[in-house]
């Protein structure tokens, strides 16, 4: 459940961060929970970053010994000649 929380703080600093949110394409608020869920020592899933969180989609499914095969495909067809 959100809840509104409201801060004070420079002007300056402000400004800074909403510019950093923007070229993240998250919100000032995401980035502040962020960083309070990891100052708090909050170890779970929320812990991880927005980017970690969209790209772990993408390999859910995946075989984690995967990229062995693919080393032994390259060092083979590297050293094979």
């Amino acid at each position: 459940m959100d809840t509104k929380l409201t801060l004070s703080m420079d002007k300056k600093v402000i400004e800074k961060a909403k510019k950093y949110a923007a070229k993240e394409n998250t919100s000032l608020s995401n980035l502040v929970e962020g960083f309070l869920i990891r100052i708090t020592g909050n170890q779970g899933k929320e812990a991880l970053p927005s980017l970690v969180k969209s790209l772990s989609a993408v390999l859910k499914g995946k075989n984690s010994d995967g990229w062995k095969e693919d080393k032994m495909k390259h060092l083979e067809s590297k050293y094979s000649k």
